[in-house]
């Protein structure tokens, strides 16, 4: 069988994921480093942008290596809900999976100024991605949607 149709076993992973435009961008942190509210401000952004954007998975998404792409989708009971803090779990409208671009790592520290080519790149499930670390802070949206129009042309 060629790489085109080989599918891997898929994996849940500790992460929220969005769609901008067609690209997926997958948001990883320990419980309260911001992934939710960095999911829901890059949403916001990319619409005033004039972007089609949708959440795809809060939280936890399934992770699934198809051919040379990765695929991320909502985990059962989560889909279509994200956690807004003060209110807990809240319907928004979503998608059921989108091809993962970016891995977004919220890191909770400063970022370095200047990273090593090689700190921009992550496998994940057998998949090469380009990868940005936050802070986990008021305006990452901004460096996040930069940095998907820089790996991925305009978006």
């Amino acid at each position: 069988m060629d790489k085109a149709n080989q599918t891997a076993a898929s994996e849940r992973v500790h992460a929220s994921t969005i769609a901008i435009g067609e690209a997926g961008i997958i948001i990883r942190g320990p419980s309260g480093a911001g992934k939710s509210v960095l999911a829901l401000a890059l949403i916001a952004l990319a619409r005033q942008d004039g972007l089609f954007a949708r959440l795809v998975a809060d939280d936890r998404t399934e992770i699934k290596a198809i051919g040379d792409r990765l695929v991320g989708h909502p985990v059962s009971p989560l889909e279509g809900l994200v956690e807004r803090r003060g209110l807990g779990l809240t319907p928004e409208p979503s998608l059921p999976g989108v091809v993962i671009r970016l891995i977004v790592d919220c890191s909770g520290e400063e970022p370095e100024r200047m990273p090593e080519p090689e700190a921009l790149v992550e496998r994940l499930a057998g998949i090469d991605l380009p990868r940005l670390i936050v802070k986990g802070r008021a305006g990452d949206e901004r460096l996040v949607l930069t940095a998907l129009r820089l790996f991925m042309g305009d978006t």
